[in-house]
């Protein structure tokens, strides 16, 4: 049952991270790829008993971190620098709002399941029907709440739509456990779950391998 400490908590947290706060099963390890401030795991720790660590390269985040009792390693979050992780090390490998950002989203989804038993992505959505027409009416690259950059500052380096992730996962044996499509203030619209591809702005994926 939902206590009011647990309402209060998870009232902080940013409005992704809240809707995802429940694929967690209690107890688990969590490895949070680009973790922040800290706020999930530290949410984790105090109200479902995980014990995990987080990779984050930002000074200020990692200070946060440490202010929260978070266990922070200083690391980029590609692919080439994960490794260093053992085999099935975790329980749950996160990543949020990052997967775009990576030089190699393929290989970072790989070993994001050799690292853990499964994962959790979030990403923006380059199909959303408001990015297409900003696209064909305007013929500059668009710009959004959930994509707010010019095209020549961006971290954002490997746009997808749902298609094309759910694409790469069949490609890459990849078992989709759960989905949730959003738009851009987290809530659940009727047209982005009839048609998420089009009008869905984020997207929430929980993911296994086939074979597990």
């Amino acid at each position: 049952m939902t206590t009011a400490s647990d309402r209060a908590a998870r009232s902080e947290l940013r409005e992704d991270l809240d809707l995802i706060v429940d694929w967690f099963a209690d107890g688990s390890s969590v490895l949070d790829l680009g973790c922040g401030d800290g706020t999930l795991l530290a949410y984790l720790a105090e109200h479902r008993g995980c014990f995990g660590y987080g990779l984050e390269i930002d000074p200020a985040n990692i200070s946060r971190c440490i202010r929260r009792g978070v266990n922070v390693i200083e690391q980029d979050l590609d692919y080439d620098d994960l490794s260093v992780f053992e085999d099935k090390s975790f329980d749950v490998v996160v990543m949020t709002q990052a997967l775009q950002a990576v030089k190699r989203p393929d290989i970072t989804l790989e070993q994001m399941l050799r690292i853990g038993r499964e994962g959790i992505v979030t990403f923006p959505n380059f199909g959303y029907w408001r990015l297409r027409w900003y696209l064909w009416t305007k013929g500059r690259m668009p710009e959004s709440r959930t994509l707010p950059y010019h095209w020549y500052d961006t971290p954002n380096i490997h746009l997808c739509t749902f298609k094309d992730f759910e694409a790469l996962c069949e490609q890459m044996g990849i078992r989709i456990l759960r989905r949730s499509v959003v738009d851009d203030r987290h809530n659940a619209q009727w047209l982005s779950r009839l048609w998420p591809n089009a009008f869905g702005q984020i997207a929430l994926y929980h993911i296994t391998r086939q074979d597990a």
